[in-house]
């Protein structure tokens, strides 16, 4: 396994405030798929593209995407190591409360051994 640093707590909120939204939430399960443009990104959405480009930008400012102008098209990218980094947050604190409901566990099974 690789050694990664731990992000900042800025870095997780920044993280975690991108990915509060469903409609960034489904940008970003399309662009696992690979790299998209705005505007093909956007055609789902019930939208203007000023607003939908808000949502890009809240998502290239969280570091979950990238985006490059090709000619006259913006190509969003998955940071796919971004996106790793916050799912270590929620394994750490996961592994954490797994451990402390296991032991509740064994010690609620004791007490109704004992009645």
């Amino acid at each position: 396994m690789a050694n990664r640093s731990i992000p900042s707590a800025q870095s997780l909120d920044l993280g975690f405030h991108a990915l509060a939204d469903a409609t960034r939430r489904a940008v970003i399960a399309r662009l696992t798929a690979g790299e998209a443009s705005v505007a093909e990104l956007a055609a789902p959405f019930d939208m203007a593209l000023p607003s939908f480009l808000q949502h890009v930008r809240v998502l290239e400012a969280a570091g979950l995407i990238t985006t490059e102008k090709r000619g006259r098209v913006r190509t969003c990218t998955l940071v796919q190591a971004r996106l790793a980094e916050l799912n270590g947050w929620i394994s750490r604190h996961e592994a954490v409360w797994a451990r402390k409901l296991d032991r509740l566990g064994q010690i609620l099974d004791r007490k109704d051994d004992t009645q």
